[in-house]
C-alpha cells in the first residue's frame, strides 16, 4: 500500500513543479478571468469527474471530460485544400506541464507512415496548425495527427472531386449545447449522403465563455464526418460569447447583448475562437487586421469545381443602438407596422463593408478552378421569420440578420447575382428556401437557411399574420404560405419552402436537422434538401421536410427581366467564361462559366453592351458597343476561335 501511494505521488510531481501555461486572468485580464478557465493554466485542478461535487454542494461546472487518457489527447482534426495548398488543424485536449508541445502530421505512403510536418501547439486553445504546399489533390491520402508516443487521430484527405458530376454540401448550424452527447442520427444520415464538403455556419457551441471545451465537445460530436472530408467552420455570435453580434470592425461592445456594436470579450479571446474554427480555411484574401488587432478570415475555397466565397457577415456590421430611432422593446427589434422603413436604412450604415464587397466583385469575375459558385455566411439576407422565441411572440422585424441595413443587403445580393451564385447560411433556427428580390421580386439569388442541428434554443416560425399565401404562390407546393412577400424591413422575398416546428417540447417535431445542397455541374442546377434530425435518409425524399427537395437552375440566381439578346456565341472550346457589361452605365451584369460550346447572352436594357471572354475570366474583349435585339432568333451567330 505504501509503495502504491509513493508511485502515485511521484506521478504527480511534474505537474506540481513544472511551469504551466498562463492562467486565464493573465491571458484575458482580471475582469475576464473566467474566460476559457476550464482549459487554461492549471486546468487539471478544475477537471473533476462528474461524480465529484464542487464546493458548497453545487454540481461541478463541466462540459466534457478534459483530463482524458494520454493516448487520446488529439481530439479531432479538420482540413481544406485549395489550389495545391493543404491546411489542417489538429485540436488537442489541454496538455499537462510535463508533456511535449510538439505535434506531428504524418501521411501513409505504401505500408509506412511518413512525417511531413511538425509544429508547436498554439496556446490558448491547444490547436496545432499545419500548412503543406504542393499538395497532390489527385488522390486520397491517409493522415494522422500525433502527439507523444501514443496519441494519434487518423483520417483521410480526400482527392479533389473534380471528376464528379455533382458536388454535395452538408449545411449545418446552431448546435444547441443544452442537448449534450453524440449526434448519432445526423452522423449516420450524413454518412449515407456522403457530402463532399461540410459547412457549419456558426453557433457550433453555446458555451459562451468556455470555447475550447465547447469546441472540443462539438468536434467529438462531428469528428467522424470532418476527419474524412473538407470542412468549413465559421464562428457566429454565440461562439464568441455574445447573444448577438454587430462587430463594427472590432470596437468594444458595452454588453454581451452586443446591440451597441463591437465585441464584448477581449480580442485575444475572439482571435482564439477564430483560430480554432477557421485557421484550416484557405488564407484570408485580405488579411489586414481590424481595430484592436481583430483578425479576419473571409476567403474562398474551391471543392470539385464549386467556388465558395466564405463571408464574415457579422464582423463589419453596424450596431443599431444609438444609430436609428428606437422602434421596439429592444434596439434590434421593431414591432410598429407603421414605421418608416427608410428611417432605419441610413447612409453610412455597414453590412459586409467595402473590403468584402471588393472581394466579392473580384471573386465573381475570377473562375479559375470553378464551374459554379456559391456564397457562405452565418445568417440570412432577409427576415424570413414572423414568430420568435415562443409561438405567441410575433415580431415585425429583427435587425439581427442581414436583412438590415437594407442598402448593405442589396449591395451584397447584387454582387452574388453577378456570379449566378446562391447563398447558404444558418443562424435563424428555421429552415427556409427563398429567392431574394432587389429591385423587383425574384430578380436576385436563391438562399437556403439550414435548420438548427438541435432546436432547443429560441425557436422561430414562418406564419403570415393573415395566414394567406403571397402573390404568385409556388406552383404545386404542399405548403400553404409560399409566394412573394416583403419582410418586416421591406425587403422583397419569394418563399419557396419552410420547415416550422410543430411542437418544440417533442424532439420529433422540433424541426431540427440539417440541409444539403447538390451542385450539378453537367446540368448547372442546384438541388436543396432539408432533412429532419431523426429522418431515415435511406427511405428517400419522402423523409425530408414537406416542401423539399427543390431544384433551381444556376441561371435563375439572376432573375432580372430580360429586355434583349446579344449575338449567339459558338465556341471552339467548351465551358469558356463570358462577361457582359453595359457600355453606357459601365455596370458588369454578370460573369459566368458557360455550359458547353454555345451561349446567347441575355441583357436587361437595350443599351449597347460589351462582351469579354476567357478561359478563367474576362481576359479579352470580343464585342464592344453591341446593340441587343428583342427577338433572340434574329440575333447574329458568331464563332469564337480563341
Amino acid at each position: 500500500m505504501i509503495f502504491r501511494i509513493l508511485v502515485t505521488i511521484i506521478s504527480f510531481l511534474p505537474s506540481l513543479f513544472l511551469q504551466s501555461e498562463p492562467e486565464s486572468k493573465e491571458l484575458f485580464g482580471k475582469r475576464f478571468s473566467h474566460l476559457d478557465h476550464l482549459s487554461t493554466g492549471q486546468w487539471w485542478k478544475r477537471a473533476r469527474p462528474p461524480e465529484v461535487p464542487s464546493k458548497k454542494g453545487k454540481p461541478p461546472k463541466r462540459i466534457i471530460e478534459l483530463k482524458v487518457p494520454r493516448d487520446e489527447v488529439v481530439a479531432f482534426a479538420l482540413y481544406t485544400q485549395d489550389l495545391g495548398t493543404l491546411k489542417l488543424t489538429g485540436q488537442l485536449y489541454p496538455l499537462m506541464p510535463d508533456e511535449s508541445r510538439s505535434v506531428r502530421l504524418e501521411i501513409k505512403q505504401g505500408t509506412k507512415w511518413k512525417e511531413i510536418s511538425r509544429v508547436q501547439v498554439t496556446y490558448p486553445g491547444w490547436s496545432a496548425h499545419f500548412r503543406i504546399k504542393n499538395w497532390d489533390s489527385s488522390k486520397d491520402t491517409l493522415y494522422r495527427v500525433r502527439h507523444g508516443k501514443l496519441a494519434s487521430f487518423n483520417g483521410t484527405i480526400r482527392k479533389d472531386p473534380t471528376d464528379q458530376e455533382s458536388i454535395v454540401v452538408g449545411n449545418l448550424s446552431c448546435n444547441s449545447s443544452r442537448t449534450k452527447g453524440p449526434r448519432p442520427q445526423i452522423i449516420e444520415n450524413l454518412k449515407l449522403i456522403d457530402p463532399d464538403v461540410l459547412f457549419f455556419a456558426g453557433d457550433q457551441t453555446y458555451h459562451h465563455t468556455e470555447h475550447t471545451a465547447g469546441w472540443i465537445e462539438f468536434g467529438l460530436q462531428f469528428r467522424d464526418l470532418m476527419k474524412d472530408r473538407p470542412s468549413i467552420t465559421i464562428p457566429d455570435d454565440h461562439d464568441v460569447g455574445q447573444a448577438n453580434l454587430w462587430g463594427e470592425s472590432g470596437i468594444q461592445a458595452t454588453s454581451p447583448e452586443g446591440n451597441s456594436g463591437g465585441y464584448f470579450y477581449p480580442i485575444p479571446y475572439v482571435n482564439m475562437v477564430q483560430r480554432q474554427q477557421t485557421w484550416h480555411l484557405p488564407d484570408p484574401v485580405d488579411p489586414k487586421k481590424l481595430k484592436r488587432g481583430l483578425e479576419v478570415y473571409f476567403t474562398r475555397l474551391r471543392v470539385g469545381g464549386i467556388d465558395f466565397a466564405i463571408l464574415e457577415d457579422r464582423k463589419f456590421k453596424s450596431g443599431p443602438s444609438g444609430k436609428i430611432p428606437p422602434m421596439g422593446p429592444r434596439p434590434d427589434h421593431i414591432n410598429d407596422p407603421s414605421y418608416d422603413r427608410n428611417a432605419v436604412d441610413l447612409d453610412g450604415l455597414v453590412l459586409l463593408g467595402d473590403r468584402q464587397l471588393k472581394f466579392l466583385s473580384t471573386w465573381s469575375q475570377d473562375w479559375e478552378g470553378a464551374e459554379m459558385k456559391a456564397a457562405l455566411s452565418a445568417t440570412a439576407f432577409c427576415g424570413a421569420v414572423h414568430i420568435h422565441g415562443h409561438p405567441n411572440n410575433r415580431l415585425l422585424a429583427d435587425l439581427d440578420s442581414n436583412a438590415w441595413p437594407q442598402k448593405g443587403r442589396n449591395k451584397a445580393l447584387r454582387e452574388l447575382r453577378k456570379a449566378w451564385a446562391p447563398h447558404l447560411c444558418g443562424d435563424q433556427h428555421l429552415a427556409v428556401l427563398v429567392q431574394h428580390g432587389v429591385e423587383s421580386y425574384r430578380d436576385g439569388p436563391f438562399a437556403f437557411t439550414s435548420p438548427a442541428i438541435v432546436n432547443t434554443i429560441y425557436g422561430r416560425w414562418w406564419r403570415p399574420e393573415d395566414e394567406k399565401p403571397g402573390l404568385r404562390p409556388i406552383y404545386n407546393s404542399p405548403l400553404p404560405w409560399t409566394g412573394d412577400f416583403k419582410d418586416g424591413l421591406g425587403n422583397k422575398i419569394t418563399m419557396h419552402a419552410y420547415a416550422n416546428p410543430e411542437n418544440r417540447q417533442n424532439e420529433l417535431k422540433r424541426a431540427d436537422g440539417f440541409g444539403v445542397a447538390r451542385f450539378n455541374k453537367r446540368n448547372r442546377t442546384i438541388t436543396f434538401e432539408c432533412w429532419p434530425r431523426f429522418a431515415k435518409v435511406s427511405d428517400g425524399d419522402k423523409s425530408q421536410f414537406v416542401g423539399w427537395p427543390v431544384t433551381v437552375k444556376m441561371s435563375h440566381n439572376d432573375g432580372r427581366k430580360t429586355m434583349g439578346w446579344l449575338p449567339k456565341l459558338v465556341f471552339s472550346k467548351k465551358n469558356q467564361v463570358v462577361q457582359i457589361k453595359n457600355s453606357r452605365t459601365e455596370e458588369i451584369l454578370y460573369t459566368v462559366r458557360i455550359n458547353g460550346n454555345t451561349f446567347q447572352p441575355k441583357v436587361y436594357s437595350m443599351d449597347p453592351h460589351e462582351v469579354r471572354l476567357g478561359k478563367n475570366g474576362p481576359e479579352y474583349k470580343f464585342l464592344t458597343n453591341c446593340i441587343p435585339v428583342k427577338d433572340p432568333a434574329k440575333a447574329k451567330r458568331l464563332t469564337v476561335n480563341h
